[in-house]
């Protein structure tokens, strides 16, 4: 009898250590993917990194998936999606189904990742009203590309970020509309009382991917993460019912479109800057200033304005103008 309640504490002790294993495994379902031999390369489609470096260097760049897949990393990724909610993709996964999800099939999408095999979903296309009228388009990614995309889009951020124009306003931390409007304001009480908003009509569903990868292979070197980011553009929508192509755009819904967006629009930010132009931009929205007249090259067959001077004349123009 007196033996009893031991081999009772005993297998209690055994649930107990069963119970905590599971536990420890879970929270370590994020497990550090840094470690061990570099994964092999995968066969598919990659970008060429041949091209002339840009502002920023290939250097330390080639090892990308393993800062993504980094626990820290998917941690912060996970709080910041389950934070922003939203629609389900096209699986109708929620995002309070996304834990469990991932707790479950981590392990081979890490393995994915790493050998650069893992492949997008097709977005789901909804749309929404303007302010101004008209519908805009989103692509809604499932809850599991979405995650993927904000793991992605921290490490390539931090990297980049400081790299963008000054000027530039739109989606970058610690950066707002206020500071834009703020800034625009300090423009004219400097004198510069010439405004041209330009914005680039459907730019978000026209941005030509070859020649936003080519920006993006101006900047890192691991050809997994260029073949990732060539998957997300390429994954396809589904509207419908019916699935087509995606050939052109960076669809909005997903948390990597705004930062490849900065990347492609840096390149205008420059120009801007080069002809000496005070100017803000918030994403597709820029207006440069000027005390007199503007000479940038996309707003050369501006008509004429009144002989007073006037405080904005508005632009429309295409994608084709930046790249």
């Amino acid at each position: 009898m007196a033996r009893r309640p031991e081999r009772q504490e005993g297998e209690y002790g055994e649930r107990l250590g069963v119970r905590k294993r599971q536990k420890i495994q879970h929270e370590l379902a994020f497990e550090d993917a840094g470690r061990g031999e570099a994964p092999r390369s995968s066969e598919g489609r990659v970008e060429s990194t041949t091209a002339g470096l840009g502002t920023e260097s290939q250097a330390n760049t080639d090892r990308l998936i393993e800062e993504v897949c980094e626990k820290e990393n998917l941690k912060e990724a996970l709080r910041r999606v389950k934070a922003n909610a939203g629609a389900a993709g096209i699986d109708g996964m929620t995002v309070k189904d996304l834990p469990e999800h991932l707790r479950e099939n981590w392990s081979r999408m890490k393995e994915q990742l790493r050998s650069g095999t893992y492949r997008p979903q097709p977005v789901r296309r909804v749309e929404i009203p303007k302010p101004g009228g008209g519908m805009r388009k989103l692509g809604i990614p499932t809850v599991t590309d979405r995650f993927v995309q904000q793991a992605v889009n921290q490490v390539l951020q931090k990297r980049w970020d400081h790299t963008f124009s000054p000027y530039s306003y739109g989606f970058r931390p610690r950066r707002s509309a206020h500071q834009a409007v703020a800034k625009a304001q300090e423009y004219i009480q400097e004198g510069y009382i010439w405004v041209v908003d330009i914005d680039l009509e459907k730019f978000f569903d026209r941005v030509n991917h070859d020649v936003l990868m080519g920006r993006i292979a101006k900047r890192i070197s691991d050809k997994r993460m260029l073949k990732l980011i060539r998957g997300f553009l390429n994954a396809g929508v589904m509207e419908d019912g019916l699935v087509g192509p995606t050939d052109e755009g960076t669809p909005q819904g997903g948390p990597l479109s705004p930062l490849l967006s900065n990347v492609l629009l840096d390149e205008l930010d420059q120009e801007l800057e080069r002809r000496g132009h005070r100017f803000v931009r918030y994403a597709d929205d820029c207006a440069p200033r000027a005390h007199l007249n503007i000479e940038c090259g996309a707003v050369q067959k501006m008509r004429e304005g009144p002989s007073k001077p006037t405080y904005r004349r508005r632009l429309q123009t295409t994608p084709s103008c930046v790249g």
